[in-house]
């Protein structure tokens, strides 16, 4: 997604108008950002799509009609470099797994407060993925307590379980380069070999491995 752009649009897929409103409001106080359009469930969202395409999707997971899920795997499927961001609430865990395999951008708790919500705004721009770190903290004690998390051996080096750690903390390649004094393409190529060894297909999977096998603590 292009850096240069007057401002980013947004669609709000929420089957709560009020929530939607007070959504609104806040995202239209950011630089940059702009909500054009809104849907109250998953068919309303990919039927908008048709005619008013976006660049990002702050998407609510259960809904009426066709939920979150099933909407950002045809929505991606269709329209591949569109960001969505998922809209959650605790007990939602179950689902992060499918949201991450139907290839959003990030996890927002819909209780975030304004930094956060804007912080994962720039991080999908700007091509990263955004996970809220109170929720990957709640998944960690989920996963922790589950008897059937208990993780499996991996052959990360230790300087890729660094680097690891660092990319579910939400570091940028460049960011990780300046923390461990690396070159930004011996980053580059260290989570092209994470990514090919724990069979992850982007870095929000990598992330989920990464706590679900325990090999990393927010």
């Amino acid at each position: 997604m292009k850096t240069d752009k007057e401002f980013y649009s947004i669609m709000i897929v929420d089957d709560h108008a009020l929530f939607r409103n007070g959504l609104k409001l806040l995202l239209n106080s950011f630089e940059k950002f702009k909500v054009v359009a809104e849907a109250s469930n998953g068919k309303e969202f990919l039927d908008s799509l048709q005619i008013m395409p976006v660049d990002i999707v702050l998407l609510d997971i259960e809904m009426p009609e066709m939920d979150g899920i099933t909407a950002a795997q045809e929505a991606i499927a269709k329209y591949p470099d569109l960001k969505i961001i998922t809209l959650s609430m605790y007990g939602d865990e179950e689902y992060y797994y499918k949201m991450v395999d139907a290839g959003v951008s990030g996890f927002l708790l819909k209780d975030s407060d304004i930094d956060e919500v804007q912080a994962a705004l720039y991080a999908v721009v700007d091509g990263r993925n955004y996970f809220s770190q109170d929720l990957l903290q709640n998944l960690i004690d989920r996963l922790t307590s589950s008897s059937d998390s208990n993780g499996e051996i991996t052959n990360l080096t230790e300087r890729e379980l660094e680097i690891v750690a660092l990319i579910c903390q939400g570091l940028s390649n460049v960011e990780i380069s300046e923390q461990l004094f690396l070159s930004k393409r011996t980053v580059e190529k260290h989570r092209a070999n994470i990514l090919e060894k724990t069979n992850c297909m982007n870095t929000a999977s990598l992330v989920m491995y990464a706590i679900k096998n325990r090999i990393v603590k927010i």
